[in-house]
């Protein structure tokens, strides 16, 4: 593919005098419409601001790059734009833009074009190339000069295939370099032609690993890695870093690959850089005084966001087992409705709801197994977030603890950033051990005492008062017995929606199912309301407010209303653990709005869970199903109004 084939004749223009960045940024965008490449122009839109927000795509030299990928682009494609009096675009050189090159990518799994841009990136670098462009009088010319410079660099790329006598050459030294950008598309490719061009000035051996969107490229292997003298990671999205540890290493933004490639090179050649060490923080390179230190720190994630990151990695992790349990352990609920008649059934049959048929009882036993793994992956992949791979095993540990403990799923949270800061804080002990014994660290070190602390902290510290809490939820429950009863319901339904499975969330279902044994079944029947309406409220609200939520999430949301409708709680726990502070008040308040409606319609269940598929035992069948609405919809309105918009890479989740 070449690249004109992205570049729409009506896509360009050479004449164009936008006032500032944004217009330039809109007309582009129009340019880009004018295609027909594009099916969701304000989606587009979007994305595209969304991406300069985390950093310029003015590269510098008068070029800039935006770029948005994700649904609303159709097919690749690119729009030109030539701007001979200059526009202020917030460039990493301070210099008016002249040429505005505009990437649009399908999030699709397809990345034919990833090449080709890559392509126009190598070239972008070429100034005679650039201002070639910048003179060109119509359209024609443009592409023209466009399609010789990419005849050029295919004949250049295969005369550089070509063998070179080793004798032929002098290096000065042997360079490994990994380039990455959050959106993987140009400045990805920039920075690895801008360090492969200032090697070769330097006389020095390099090879550059790409992760773009299409995965990684090049890849360094031990044995390069082993005989390099120095290795740059430039690099605004995570790269795997424990394979450089003993090495001397560079860190730096994409950006810095571009602009300061020359003097990247005159560093790692200089013999001066420190070995890299697991989880050391990362570093500006040109950060030299005070306050270029300073504004390289504020241009990093904020606490808030560093906390939310670790979180979303748990939660994407933990997903797959929520979704895929949930629906199967809703499966065996189905068939025992569909096989037993539960109305002349004993009452201890009856608790096993889920598991009285042979069928049932499989896919339960299956359901229940992925369930068990739900908050050690949370737990583990929080705390590999913090600390890296020695993190996971030490996360898994504690988390387990709580899933089998009283402490469920904020237990879980706990252990999860625990055991995260329990490996950075083994390495600080640790990094002046010497050399031969640090290398055992994160085989042997780490495990050891990381497992012994998190196990110790989660047994004699978190526990202990989880558990005196649980006891005393279900004394005060008691007690509120012979209270009214519409407070009652409130109270338990509100409970279940508290901690989806920890201690609030046993008590009042433990409470429930003992007031079945003392024959009060409407207690019961709050008590599942309550626990029904925090999934179905966040599948109704990924529906109704897709805005505010991740791509992964508005895709995963609609599979809450089977869990939700089987009573299966959990379903909400990714949801809940992504945004706690505005996902939890909304559950908590539909609940208790559905348990105190529950109570005042006289409803009452014979069955201590099921969900939807034990209505037809339940008192008063449709003003309960009318209690669960209300709930449902009470939540998923509050958590519309409290959650925050999400723009461009955040709201496609890309």
């Amino acid at each position: 593919m070449r690249i004109t084939e992205l570049l729409s004749w009506e896509s360009i223009e050479l004449r164009a005098g936008p006032a500032d960045k944004k217009e330039a940024l809109d007309m582009a965008i129009r340019l880009m419409e004018k295609s027909g490449k594009i099916s969701d122009v304000e989606s587009y839109r979007k994305q595209v601001y969304a991406r300069e927000e985390e950093g310029t795509t003015g590269i510098g030299e008068g070029i800039a790059i935006p770029h948005g990928k994700g649904d609303g682009v159709k097919a690749p494609g690119l729009a030109a734009m030539v701007i001979p009096d200059g526009v202020d675009f917030d460039s990493l050189d301070g210099k008016p833009v002249h040429l505005i090159f505009l990437i649009a990518a399908p999030n699709t799994k397809e990345n034919v074009h990833l090449e080709v841009l890559s392509k126009l990136s190598v070239l972008l670098m070429d100034q005679d190339f650039v201002w070639r462009l910048r003179c060109a009088t119509n359209r024609d010319e443009f592409i023209n000069i466009i399609n010789v410079a990419d005849r050029k660099t295919k004949a250049e790329e295969a005369k550089k295939a070509e063998p070179v006598a080793v004798e032929e050459v002098i290096l000065r030294g042997n360079v490994l370099a990994v380039t990455s950008c959050p959106t993987g598309i140009a400045h990805t490719y920039m920075a690895a032609e801008g360090l492969e061009k200032a090697a070769r000035a330097k006389g020095c051996a390099i090879k550059v690993e790409t992760r773009g969107s299409g995965g990684a490229k090049n890849v360094l292997t031990e044995k390069e890695i082993e005989e390099a003298d120095c290795i740059i990671v430039a690099a605004d999205a995570k790269v795997p870093m424990e394979r450089f540890v003993g090495k001397p290493v560079i860190e730096c933004q994409v950006s810095d690959g571009i602009s300061k490639a020359e003097q990247l090179i005159d560093r790692a050649l200089s013999g001066e850089v420190s070995p890299y060490r697991v989880g050391q923080p990362r570093s500006n390179s040109f950060a030299e005084t005070k306050k270029e230190r300073e504004d390289y720190r504020e241009k990093g994630a904020s606490i808030g966001h560093k906390i939310y990151t670790h979180l979303m990695n748990g939660v994407s992790h933990m997903l797959p087992f929520v979704v895929g349990g949930g629906i199967l352990i809703a499966l065996a609920f189905l068939i025992d409705s569909l096989s037993v008649d539960m109305e002349t059934l004993p009452a201890d049959i009856r608790a096993n709801f889920g598991s009285i048929t042979s069928a049932a009882a499989v896919l339960k036993g299956i359901g229940d197994a992925a369930f068990g793994f739900m908050l050690p992956i949370l737990a583990g992949f929080i705390a590999a977030s913090i600390g890296d791979r020695p993190g996971l095993a030490v996360g898994f540990v504690g988390g387990f603890i709580a899933a089998n403990g009283k402490s469920g799923f904020l237990g879980a949270l706990a252990a999860g950033f625990i055991a995260g800061y329990l490996i950075a804080g083994l390495r600080k002990l640790f990094e002046k051990l010497p050399e031969i014994v640090e290398k055992l660290a994160p085989v042997l070190l780490y495990p050891f005492f990381g497992i012994l602390l998190i196990g110790l902290i989660m047994t004699f510290l978190i526990e202990p008062p989880i558990g005196t809490l649980n006891t005393a939820l279900n004394d005060a429950l008691t007690r509120m017995g012979g209270s009214s009863k519409v407070l009652l319901g409130a109270v338990v339904a509100g409970m279940m929606a508290i901690d989806m499975g920890g201690p609030f969330n046993k008590a009042a279902y433990v409470f429930g199912t003992a007031s079945i044994v003392a024959g009060n079944y409407d207690i019961m029947a709050a008590v599942m309301v309550g626990g029904m309406v925090p999934p179905c409220a966040i599948a109704l609200a990924t529906l109704i407010f897709r805005n505010k939520f991740t791509k992964e999430q508005r895709e995963s949301g609609p599979a809450n209303f089977i869990m939700g409708l089987a009573f299966i709680t959990e379903g909400a726990i990714p949801f809940a653990a992504s945004d706690p502070l505005r996902v939890l008040p909304s559950c908590i308040l539909g609940s208790a709005v559905a348990g105190a409606m529950s109570m005042l319609f006289g409803c009452t269940l014979m069955a201590p869970h099921g969900g939807i598929f034990v209505f037809p035992v339940v008192e008063n069948p449709l003003m309960y199903l009318v209690s669960l609405i209300v709930g449902t919809v009470v939540a998923a309105f509050v958590l519309g109004l409290l959650k925050k918009k999400l723009e461009g890479d955040y709201y496609e989740a890309t």
